[in-house]
């Protein structure tokens, strides 16, 4: 019996874009976006702000109700995304594995086909490197997979208030300035 198992060695590309096909889309997992907490304080400060005016005017004028806020905590917890690991095989043979994050449509990438990829290193160098973008050269599409950020899990009433607050702090202060 033959003891000595040879199983190919999974290399992580180094170069930007790699043309190779691919073995194996392995089960994907999720993954959290880090939330900052200074960008999350200063956000929710300065709509914080607009938020009291709007409650002011809403008991003046008695008509009640109001969105449903998030806490704090599920705003610092930030939105996960999917990771699937790629196992491709470029042209010199290797077995390369990359990560791709976010959803692409099911029938978008099969074991077999020829793909070119650009890949972004990631910020833990123990990570694979990210997909940027697929072009299929199998099915002619050319495929960007999207995640989450964080204003789009803060989501746009948020930024907007954020924003109303910004201005309004900005011309208290040049009010302050311009009188005192």
């Amino acid at each position: 019996m033959d003891t000595d198992l040879h199983y190919p060695r999974i290399v992580r590309p180094t170069e930007r874009i790699i043309t190779a096909r691919v073995v194996r889309l392995l089960d994907g997992y999720p993954r959290e976006v880090r939330v900052g907490q200074p960008v999350l304080v200063a956000v929710l400060t300065a709509a914080g702000l607009v938020g009291l005016l709007l409650r002011l005017a809403r008991a003046l004028l008695s008509s009640g109700g109001g969105g449903a806020r998030r806490s704090w905590k599920e705003l610092k917890q930030g939105p996960e995304f999917l990771v699937t690991p790629v196992r491709l095989r470029d042209g010199a043979g290797r077995l390369c594995e990359v990560e791709l994050h976010g959803h692409l449509p099911q029938s978008a990438l099969h074991p077999a086909d020829h793909v070119q990829i650009t890949l972004r290193p990631q910020r833990d160098a123990d990570l694979p490197p990210r997909i940027e973008r697929i072009v299929n050269l199998t099915t002619g599409q050319l495929l960007t997979p999207r995640v989450p950020t964080l204003w789009s899990h803060l989501g746009p009433p948020l930024l907007l208030q954020a924003i109303l607050g910004a201005l309004l702090v900005a011309a208290l202060v040049t009010w302050s300035v311009l009188t005192g």
